[in-house]
């Protein structure tokens, strides 16, 4: 069941289009120059160093963040165009899974996932009810849960309800912040799975920001690396790296290699420079 449809009858265009996108805070600039297309069903894995604007590019995709120069279009329509009730609309298209799953303490489980449905639709109880069992279940949670509060539930499973909740009103977009964060290998591999079953079952676009390669190569049709500005020349683009999972450690910039490989000696020599040492 869809809540919504594309509302441009071109369905090749990209669903995600960012151009000339800048994003300041104060004098702090921490995008630069972002052009990027997201294709209807295309998952795009983010990647990057801390603190190199990749949380703060999904804000502004999802227009939590206004750009401070550029232009954020999604299904053809420029966000900052919108009015506050048409954002509000547009933003029901896209689910939101939260690094830490900023589940609602006081809610139970049941709640959690409902909220949206609630919020924004005219579902019967009945009707919210069976979406709440069914999105559990895509995610292997069992109906039991549902009266339970968060905190009785392990990490694993407060991700995998932060899912079920995103999933509840059948977006076109899930954007995934640090989906595998603080989980062991096993648990990382099963939120992984559930990614590539979400794409399965229902026909979303993802943009997944990760430090975890294991997930941006299992998941990912495309990996994008951003660099950190403060270490960039005025003239280098931002996005260092835009290709296929699989050729990601063969890229020839050797930044990209190197964090892909997790080996840290050019990052020693620029610590100890900017330290005297």
């Amino acid at each position: 069941m869809s809540l919504y449809t594309a509302t441009r009858d071109d369905r090749s265009q990209p669903l995600i289009r960012l151009r000339d996108l800048d994003v300041h805070f104060g004098q702090q600039r921490v995008l630069r120059d972002i052009n990027l297309d997201v294709a209807r069903g295309q998952t795009v894995a983010v990647i990057g160093e801390s603190g190199c604007g990749k949380t703060v590019l999904l804000k502004t995709i999802i227009g939590l963040i206004r750009p401070s120069a550029g232009k954020v279009s999604f299904d053809g329509r420029d966000l900052a165009g919108l009015n506050p009730d048409e954002l509000a609309t547009t933003r029901t298209r896209f689910g939101f899974v939260f690094q830490q799953a900023a589940l609602f303490d006081s809610m139970t489980i049941g709640q959690n996932v409902a909220f949206p449905l609630r919020r924004h639709t005219d579902y019967t109880e009945d009707e919210v009810r069976q979406i709440v069992v069914t999105r559990l279940a895509e995610v292997g949670l069992p109906t039991s849960i549902v009266s339970k509060k968060p905190a009785e539930l392990s990490g694993g499973m407060r991700k995998r309800v932060g899912l079920a909740r995103a999933l509840a009103m059948d977006p076109e977009v899930v954007l995934y912040d640090e989906p595998t964060t603080g989980l062991d290998p096993i648990m990382s591999d099963v939120i992984n799975e559930l990614i590539l079953s979400t794409r399965r079952q229902h026909p979303v676009a993802g943009i997944v920001v990760t430090h975890d390669m294991r997930t941006a190569q299992k998941v990912a049709d495309r990996v994008v690396m951003l660099y950190p500005l403060a270490r960039l020349d005025d003239d280098e683009p931002q996005i260092i790296y835009d290709g296929l999972p699989q050729d990601i450690e063969d890229a020839p910039d050797s930044r990209v290699s190197q964090f892909v490989r997790g080996e840290a000696r050019d990052r020693l020599m620029e610590l100890r420079q900017y330290n005297g040492s």
